[in-house]
């Protein structure tokens, strides 16, 4: 599809040149190549295709020519989802418009570019052509469609993990940075096996064996924090979260205590909001998820009890870590809410 045939498609007038100069700023985006650039401008272009966020924790990803390649097959696929529709914005075309272009419905795009359905190396393949990609990078979002269909270790675990909290694990285990208010229970990331199981089992919704495999999956989940690779933890929890006794006495002491070495963790920083805090805004709890690469932006999740939802939009993730900011400023500090946690539990022992 030669650049001509797109500017049709949109009904506007593009010279060839800038159209070629909208790719060569993608590609470069995308891959992360600026040959020949001294700093100062590869910031600078960086600003022009993409705001550049606060400096991002690195991690070490496989790497497919150059590119940098998401861990978990949930991050593939959102990674896909979010190039595909780069690309199409950099061409300043509707789905509807693309759509018409390759004989699809426009709801056929959109599905690509959310992530909501199965994507075909096909389809990959059929866009990139359309919007004159270098082979290099066709070749590599193909793969990413063909990777996002492995299955993650969580799915083993079958109706234990529910279908829209696999979405969830996926994107935990290639964060780099975890944000967490809690203002309920422990966080998952923290809990014992005991009191877990507590909290599956007042579901009234498990057998024994599947609440065993829902507690043997938050188990896992906790792997990350003490990997070759950690993600930076910080975590913070209302003082409530510490005086609501879950199962007994005994339960909480264990629980509470294990609280205490997860936070003595190099990566991670607890620290607890008091009552004493005054009024701040009701968020409910939440999680922000940052990534190292920049091509995967920021997302807030927040749980309930059938359903997850999350937050991609730069406004709304703004404002969640404006809110968690806020809180961090107003709790306890660390050393603290250490202090704080060693006397309640020493209030749970007999």
């Amino acid at each position: 599809m030669r650049s001509s045939s797109l500017a049709l498609a949109h009904n506007s007038v593009i010279t060839i040149s800038n159209h070629r100069a909208r790719l060569v700023a993608l590609r470069a985006r995308v891959t992360g190549a600026y040959p020949g650039m001294q700093c100062a401008q590869r910031d600078s272009l960086q600003r022009v295709i993409g705001s550049v966020g606060p400096a991002r924790k690195t991690r070490t990803h496989r790497h497919y020519r150059g590119v940098a390649v998401p861990g978990s097959p949930t991050a593939r696929r959102r990674r896909l989802a979010v190039e595909l529709k780069n690309l199409r914005a950099s061409h300043q075309l509707t789905c509807q418009q693309v759509g018409q272009q390759l004989d699809w419905s426009g709801s056929k795009v959109n599905r690509l570019e959310t992530g909501s359905g199965r994507v075909q190396p096909s389809d990959v393949d059929a866009l990139c052509r359309f919007y004159e990609t270098t082979d290099e990078l066709r070749e590599f979002l193909k793969r990413l469609a063909k990777e996002s269909k492995v299955r993650g270790w969580w799915h083993a675990h079958g109706s234990a993990v529910p279908p829209w909290f696999s979405v969830y694990i996926g994107l935990e285990q290639d964060a780099c940075s975890l944000r967490q208010y809690q203002n309920e229970f422990v966080p998952g990331l923290m809990q014992t096996a005991a009191y877990a199981a507590e909290l599956h089992r007042a579901s009234g919704q498990y057998t024994t064996e599947a609440l065993d495999r829902a507690v043997n999956v938050r188990m896992a989940r906790q792997q990350i924090l003490t990997g070759a690779e950690p993600p930076e933890l910080r975590t913070i929890v209302h003082e409530s979260v510490l005086r609501h006794v879950v199962g007994d006495c005994a339960l909480m002491r264990e629980q509470l205590g294990h609280m205490l070495d997860v936070g003595a963790l190099k990566n991670v920083t607890l620290q607890v909001l008091p009552f004493t805090a005054g009024t701040y805004p009701a968020t409910g709890a939440f999680t922000v998820l940052g990534f190292s690469e920049q091509e995967d932006p920021d997302v807030v999740y927040r749980d309930g009890l059938t359903d997850g939802v999350y937050l991609e939009s730069p406004d709304e993730v703004a404002q969640y870590t404006r809110a968690f900011n806020n809180l961090q400023a107003i709790a306890s500090s660390p050393a603290r809410s250490t202090a704080v946690i060693k006397k309640v539990l020493e209030e749970y022992s007999p």
